[in-house]
C-alpha cells in the first residue's frame, strides 16, 4: 500500500473531502481514514461497521474517523476500541496536522466511556469563512468532483446535516473557474459541482453571486470543458438564470436531480420544505418542455412521520409524474436533536414496505426510459475501466468491445441489459 486507505461514506462532497485528505496524507500507509456519513441512523449504523470490519481486517494500523456523524456525535466513536483519533469536519482542512495526536498503539478492549484525548471536534456553527478548501475528487480520472459550497441555513425538521456541515458559505467563482481549467488541463472531460446544499451558493460573497453566476462564468471561463454537471438541487432556489442554462446549454448536461423528499404538502410543511407538490411537478414540466431528452433524479424520503396511506399515495404518484428516472429512496430513520424526533412515527415495517414501493415505482420509470433509448445515438464518456460510461443523460453504457478511456464517443444504442444500455457501435464525438 502506497498511501492511507480513506473509507468514504454518504454524498458527492464526502467523496471530494476525502481526495482532499488523501493529498494531505501523501504516502503515509499506517492509517485508515473512515469519512463518515450523519444522513440516516443506518448510515451511522453502516459507519460503525466499517470501522470494525477496518480493525479486523489491519489491526495494526491507526483508525481516523471524521465526517458528519464524527461531527454530531464524537463521543459515540470514541468510545470504540478501534479508534485512534475522532476529527470534526471543520478539522479536515489541517487533517495532517492533527496526525501527532493519533494514538500509537490501537486499543484493544472496550471502553464504557471515551477518551476525550481522541476528540478534536470544534463547534461547527461558529465556522463563518468560505469553504476551506477547492476540492477536486476523480472518477476514473475521466470525471472530477469540485466542492464550490458547504453548509446549510435552512432547518429541514428531518435533517442533522447543518449541525454536521456548519452554516452555508461559498467559494469564490474566480477559484472554482481556475480549478476548472487546471483539471482540464489534466484531461478531465467531465466537472460535477457539488455541495451540501449547492444551489444557495453565493449570497455570502461580494455582489450577491447566484449558482447561475457561477455556471455561466465557469462555461465562459473554462470554453474546453466538454461536460458539467450539478450536485443535487433545491428547485425553489432555480433561478432563471440557472434555469436558462439547464435547458438551453449544451454543455450543462440533461440531468437535473432534485431535493423534493415528498409528494405531499402536508408531509412537507411538516418537514419545513420550502415548495409544494404543484411547484414540483410544474419545475419539472418546464425542464422537459424546454430540453425534453433531459433525465430527472430525485431524493424521496418514505415513512416520514405522520404519514398515513393518502400521504404516501401522493408521494408514490410523484415519481410517475415527475418521469423520475435517478430515484434515490431514503426510509425515514428519526435523527436525535431534530424536531421531526419527537414526531409521531411510522411503524418501521411500513417505512420498509413504502421504501420498497417507491423504489419498486422509480425502477419502472427507470426501466421504460431506458427502452426508450434504444435506437438512439448517445455521446458517452468511457470510464477508465474502458468497459463502461455514461451518457450525457447519466444512463449507464456498456460496451461490448473495450474503449479509450476519457473520450467522449458516439453511439448508437441497441438495447438494454441489467439495468445499463448496451452500445452497437462508436465513433468520435
Amino acid at each position: 500500500m502506497t498511501g492511507p486507505e480513506i473509507v468514504t461514506l454518504g454524498c458527492r462532497l464526502n467523496i471530494a473531502d476525502s481526495e482532499a485528505i488523501r493529498q494531505q496524507l501523501g504516502s503515509r500507509d499506517d492509517l485508515v481514514v473512515i469519512n463518515s456519513c450523519a444522513v440516516t441512523g443506518e448510515a451511522v449504523r453502516q459507519t460503525r461497521q466499517a470501522i470494525r470490519r477496518a480493525h479486523r481486517r489491519r489491526p495494526d494500523a491507526r483508525i481516523v474517523v471524521t465526517g458528519c456523524a464524527a461531527q454530531t456525535d464524537p463521543a459515540m466513536f470514541a468510545a470504540m476500541p478501534e479508534v485512534a483519533l475522532v476529527l470534526g469536519n471543520g478539522e479536515k482542512a489541517d487533517f495532517a496536522g492533527h496526525l501527532p495526536l493519533v494514538s500509537s498503539e490501537p486499543q484493544a478492549a472496550e471502553t464504557n466511556g471515551f477518551d476525550a484525548e481522541k476528540v478534536r471536534v470544534a463547534d461547527i456553527m461558529t465556522v463563518r469563512d468560505h469553504a476551506p478548501q477547492l476540492l477536486a475528487a476523480f472518477a476514473d480520472r475521466v470525471r472530477a468532483f469540485i466542492t464550490v459550497q458547504n453548509g446549510c441555513d435552512h432547518r429541514c425538521t428531518f435533517c442533522i446535516i447543518p449541525y454536521g456541515r456548519g452554516p452555508s458559505r461559498s467559494v469564490p467563482a474566480g477559484a472554482v473557474v481556475d480549478q476548472v481549467r487546471r483539471l482540464v488541463d489534466e484531461g478531465v472531460q467531465e466537472v460535477v459541482l457539488t455541495g451540501v446544499d449547492v444551489t444557495s451558493y453565493g449570497p455570502d460573497l461580494p455582489g450577491k453571486q447566484t449558482l447561475g453566476h457561477l455556471v455561466d462564468r465557469v462555461l465562459k471561463g473554462a470554453p474546453a470543458l466538454p461536460r458539467l454537471r450539478l450536485s443535487s438541487l433545491d428547485g425553489v432556489e432555480i433561478d432563471e438564470r440557472l434555469f436558462d442554462l439547464i435547458v438551453g446549454e449544451p454543455r450543462l448536461m440533461p440531468h437535473v436531480h432534485l431535493s423534493l423528499q415528498a409528494g405531499d404538502d402536508m408531509i412537507l410543511k411538516r418537514m419545513k420544505r420550502r415548495h409544494d407538490r404543484a411547484q414540483a411537478v410544474d419545475l419539472v414540466e418546464r425542464f422537459h418542455a424546454r430540453r425534453p431528452d433531459i433525465a430527472i433524479g430525485a431524493d424521496i424520503i418514505a415513512g416520514f412521520p405522520t404519514e398515513d396511506e393518502a400521504m404516501f399515495e401522493n408521494g408514490l404518484a410523484l415519481v410517475r409524474e415527475c418521469r423520475i428516472v435517478h430515484g434515490h429512496i431514503f426510509p425515514y430513520s428519526p435523527r436525535a436533536g431534530t424536531p421531526a424526533a419527537r414526531m409521531p412515527q411510522v411503524d418501521p415495517s411500513r417505512i420498509k414496505a413504502r421504501a420498497a414501493r417507491l423504489r419498486e415505482a422509480c425502477a419502472e420509470q427507470r426501466a421504460t426510459w431506458l427502452s426508450s433509448l434504444v435506437g438512439t445515438r448517445q455521446a458517452v464518456l468511457v470510464e477508465t475501466s474502458g468497459h463502461a460510461g455514461h451518457a450525457e443523460n447519466f444512463a449507464p453504457v456498456r460496451f461490448s468491445a473495450p474503449q479509450p478511456a476519457g473520450e467522449i464517443v458516439s453511439v448508437r444504442i441497441a438495447g438494454v441489459e441489467d439495468g445499463a444500455l448496451i452500445a452497437q457501435e462508436r465513433a468520435h464525438v
